[in-house]
């Protein structure tokens, strides 16, 4: 890059060259479209340089678009409000993605996203088309995982998608969200609630401009980026559909861990977590499982969003679990001091729904950390 190009760079978030490489994407969506099939070739032209990728899918038009990208300029493409664009030769473009997208336009600030990608980062995708179960169980990862300061990605599409970040919005926490268009046009009316609530902490982002939209192309290529801003990649509900299981196999592309949750062996709608499974990809059954995959693969929780959870604690809820640990793992005995049974009640539910305390036999509270370590033991 040029001196020009990094100060450029320095004042904008995206140089020149990334931008036109965005715009020429754009121009390309209907050759790209055609390979939305094969997802592997797609990936590949994706990956090519500019000059490459017009010489293998610029067609009839390529004179034309050689032309006009000689003569681009990145005034072509104005940002969105709120939206700010960022690019790999930033300093704040998520390490993951260095190879791929050359660049990304951001809603919620390049900065938070930067922040939002230093910490641990857990991919939760599957089905557009979940179960009641499959539902339940990516809300409840999304929620107990954002509780333990891991950001939560995946698109903004409906099913498994949706249910992680509603479970992360439950606690008011951060999430990212990848959309497979342009952050103007790329989310659908009834999505427009969740997407504000998302704003508030997190980030939304997206190769294409801002007022282009993704087609079928769009879905692979945004499935790359929720693999490679992700550490791990959980698989909660999904077909043997190539779709649904795209952002898996791009993870294990990139050579990333890939888990999956066990569903009944007579659903179509889990016969690609269970195909998953019997590849050799680790069983996950709730977000400890998840956590514990984090730890063995040398994973090590970066900046405040990923603190130790015991110390980010409020001094009351702090105080109920060291508490729990030294015995009292009762409500009845942790009221024995005069403690409003109300008020226990209500931190005993918030220490579990982060994934800091479980019920163990007759009703008692058993430390988390506790049990992972009987199960070391046995």
């Amino acid at each position: 890059m040029t001196a020009e190009a990094a100060r450029a760079t320095r004042a904008t978030g995206a140089c020149e060259s990334c931008i036109r490489r965005s715009w020429l994407l754009a121009e390309l969506s209907a050759p790209l479209d055609f390979w939305a099939h094969d997802r592997s070739r797609l990936v590949e032209l994706l990956e090519l340089e500019d000059a490459e990728l017009l010489q293998a899918v610029g067609g009839r038009r390529r004179a034309e678009l050689e032309a006009r990208y000689r003569r681009f300029q990145s005034t072509e493409l104005p940002l969105g409000r709120h939206i700010e664009a960022v690019c790999r030769h930033a300093r704040d473009f998520p390490p993951g993605l260095r190879a791929a997208p050359r660049m990304l336009y951001v809603s919620g600030g390049a900065a938070r996203l930067a922040t939002l990608a230093a910490a641990l980062v857990v991919a939760i995708v599957g089905s557009a088309r979940a179960s009641d179960y499959g539902m339940e169980m990516a809300k409840s990862l999304g929620r107990r995982l954002a509780a333990a300061g891991v950001t939560v990605t995946s698109g903004l599409g409906d099913g498994i998608a949706l249910a992680a970040h509603a479970g992360a919005l439950e606690l008011d926490r951060a999430s990212v969200a990848v959309m497979d268009g342009g952050l103007d046009v790329a989310c659908p009316p009834r999505r427009r609630a969740t997407y504000e609530r998302l704003m508030r902490r997190g980030c939304a982002v997206a190769e294409l401009p801002c007022d282009r939209r993704g087609r079928r192309w769009g879905s692979a290529a945004s499935a790359r980026i929720v693999a490679a801003l992700a550490q791990l990649t959980v698989t909660v509900e999904a077909s043997k559909n190539p779709r649904e299981l795209a952002p898996a196999h791009a993870a294990l592309t990139l050579g990333r861990t890939v888990a999956a949750l066990p569903g009944r062996v007579t659903s179509a709608q889990s016969a690609g977590t269970n195909s998953l499974l019997r590849e050799g990809a680790p069983l996950v059954r709730g977000a400890q499982d998840v956590l514990d995959l984090l730890h063995v693969a040398g994973n090590t929780p970066a900046g405040p969003a990923a603190a130790d959870t015991r110390t980010a604690l409020a001094p009351r809820l702090r105080n109920t679990l060291e508490l729990v640990g030294a015995g009292r793992d009762t409500a009845e005995k942790l009221t024995r001091d005069g403690a409003d049974l109300e008020d226990v009640l209500l931190m005993l539910s918030e220490l579990e729904l982060m994934g800091l305390l479980a019920r163990g036999d007759g009703g008692r509270y058993v430390p988390r950390e506790a049990l992972a370590a009987s199960r070391k033991s046995g």
